[in-house]
């Protein structure tokens, strides 16, 4: 299956995502999605003039997620609440079809409650209204995640983002695209060594494919059982590749991944 291969829009660290979109396309990429860092709608706007003008799919934008435990948590409307709902207007107006949306963080994540689900309750709502798409990102627990499927299962703006990194270092015994297979808009992909309790990310290293534990190879057959035609997008930056320039890092990542798209 021919699918379209893509990667942060600000992996090479120092560089404006703008610039490096050209690179991105010179390596041979089709695709790229952007971080939460790049959020405001007169950014949003340059990269996807960008991108028509390179042929580049602006895949989605990652909402923000600093914070989110707020969502569940805080008696006053938290950053998070505001800045997510602006996210989604900034998808409507420039195009961009998909938001990817944190439930919760931590090990020890609040328990859903009536004022959380009320909260995200009105992002889901917006989404419906905007003709946007709201991806719920597997993280470090299944349950809120697993509610808030449960909850939108009928909304056609609710989507999931499967993430393979987060579940072989942080949920390796729960099976994410047996559950929502039938759900998934988008793809984060990277490698770890698998949980490392000693580090306060888990073990989440965000490295190229191939350089850690990742069965790619059982990836990819889920992802065919789900009938998933999307794009397999990298979600690694070059920080933990300095020795390589920052060409020869973006070769090497469209290499990897071509690689696994033919697993």
């Amino acid at each position: 299956m021919q699918r379209k291969l893509g990667i942060l829009s600000d992996c090479i660290v120092g560089e404006h995502p703008l610039v490096t979109l050209e690179r991105v396309k010179d390596h041979g990429f089709n695709a790229f999605f952007s971080s939460c860092a790049y959020l405001d709608l007169p950014t949003v706007s340059a990269l996807q003039d960008k991108a028509q003008k390179l042929g580049l799919s602006y895949e989605f934008m990652h909402g923000p997620f600093f914070g989110v435990n707020g969502m569940w948590t805080e008696a006053e409307t938290p950053n998070i609440h505001r800045e997510m709902l602006q996210a989604i207007e900034t998808a409507a107006k420039t195009g961009v079809k998909r938001v990817i949306a944190h439930v919760s963080s931590s090990f020890t994540p609040p328990p859903v409650n009536d004022l959380g689900l009320r909260r995200f309750d009105e992002w889901v709502e917006l989404a419906e209204k905007k003709g946007v798409v709201l991806a719920f990102e597997n993280l470090r627990k299944l349950g809120n995640l697993a509610c808030l499927m449960d909850r939108y299962e009928q909304s056609a703006a609710v989507k999931f983002c499967y993430d393979c990194g987060h579940e072989h270092c942080f949920t390796v015994t729960v099976p994410f695209l047996a559950l929502y297979g039938d759900r998934v808009a988008c793809t984060h992909i990277h490698d770890n060594l698998g949980r490392d309790y000693t580090k306060a990310n888990g073990g989440d290293l965000h490295r190229l494919p191939f350089d850690g534990e990742i069965d790619y190879q059982r990836m990819m057959q889920g992802l065919n059982a789900a009938d998933y035609t999307g794009a397999l997008t990298l979600e690694v930056d070059n920080k933990h590749y300095q020795e390589l320039t920052a060409d020869a890092f973006l070769r090497t990542a469209y290499e990897r991944l071509e690689r696994l798209s033919k697993l």
